[in-house]
């Protein structure tokens, strides 16, 4: 957990990600940069599509507190999304009875994710964003790989707990995309919220 970078930020901790030396563009924050919205601040509106094909939005995926934003690269190519994906399974349940439910955002086509969340056994939702354009609003494009047709449109991963009326609580992500917060810390955070 050393390589957690400024892991909680809660409202009154603010720190920025730091790049580690040798990584290449797509395994990293750039230097300086704050992934997201701050905390404290109001997230922006955003919509997403479920794997049913239905629009979706802050109010009709919030639980009694909130909810649990966790944006990922990718479920198709990309074996760090998947395995934090699969891993988070183990506090879906835990987070939601919080009243911080769970919701999985990617870049991905809906079809893809169902087929994902239904092989793995996942008790909350994955959704797409199509166009990235909610990945664009939260600020969170990884600008590293622009122009890439297999990589542009990817955010930076990381997991934003969002109050009811917008409010960023807290934020969690790593300097480098091969790293996840553990779910204990997602879980012990959506605790102390």
């Amino acid at each position: 957990m050393k390589n957690l970078l400024a892991a909680i930020l809660l409202a009154s901790v603010s720190a920025g990600a730091i790049a580690a030396p040798g990584l290449n563009a797509m395994a990293q924050v750039p230097a300086g940069m704050e992934l997201g919205p701050k905390v404290g601040a109001k997230a922006p509106a955003f919509s997403v599509v479920d794997t049913a094909g239905s629009s979706q939005t802050l109010a009709s995926i919030a639980g009694a507190k909130g909810v649990t934003l966790v944006f990922v690269r990718s479920a198709d190519w990309c074996p760090f999304c998947k395995a934090q994906l699969k891993n988070l399974n183990a506090v879906a349940g835990d987070l939601e009875k919080l009243g911080w439910p769970m919701v999985a955002v990617s870049y991905d086509p809906t079809e893809l994710l169902g087929g994902f969340a239904k092989a793995n056994g996942l008790v909350y939702p994955l959704m797409s964003d199509p166009g990235s354009k909610a990945i664009d609003a939260f600020g969170i494009r990884n600008e590293g790989v622009s122009g890439s047709p297999r990589f542009n449109g990817i955010p930076h991963p990381i997991i934003l707990f969002i109050a009811k009326d917008g409010t960023v609580k807290a934020k969690l992500y790593e300097e480098a995309y091969q790293k996840r917060p553990p779910s204990e810390v997602v879980l012990s955070t959506a605790k102390g919220l």
